[in-house]
């Protein structure tokens, strides 16, 4: 597959920059990405078709990190769930792409059932109860396929 790192040109800058709302002064959080490099990083996706955590290290940003807090952690452990996450400051946790991919694709794989988009059910059983016919569809046809 052939990638290309897109690079905002001076000429196009000069359009798109006073069309954006000034930065806020101070804001709480992280040093937020400049908008020139953030607009590079949506034109990468956009032509080379890829998830937002699949940003090359070049772009100097993508991934995770932002969950990486104490609370989103100990939540993630009282539901029984292991979290990985990698840690600010530190280097991206290898392999750590390809587990983000599986879910990204799971969850397009249940947004071709269109009722799952959006969640219309008042009550959460009608709702579990078309996602887990989905995935049984989706299994269905993915055994259906591997037997052909």
């Amino acid at each position: 597959m052939h990638t290309r790192l897109w690079i905002v040109d001076d000429d196009l800058w000069a359009l798109i920059e006073p069309l954006l709302p000034p930065s806020p002064e101070k804001a709480p959080g992280p040093r937020p990405v400049p908008d020139r490099l953030c607009l590079q990083g949506i034109l990468y996706v956009l032509h080379n078709d890829i998830a937002w955590q699949l940003l090359p290290l070049e772009m100097r940003f993508g991934g995770d990190k932002g969950y990486d807090s104490d609370p989103n952690r100990r939540e993630l452990r009282e539901r029984r769930i292991l979290p990985v996450i990698s840690r600010r400051g530190a280097p991206n946790l290898e392999g750590l792409s390809k587990l983000r991919y599986v879910v990204e694709q799971t969850f397009a794989l249940l947004h071709r059932f269109e009722r799952l988009v959006v969640r219309w059910e008042r009550r959460t059983e009608l709702h579990n109860a078309f996602a887990s016919l989905a995935c049984s569809l989706i299994c269905w046809r993915r055994l259906k396929k591997a037997r052909s």
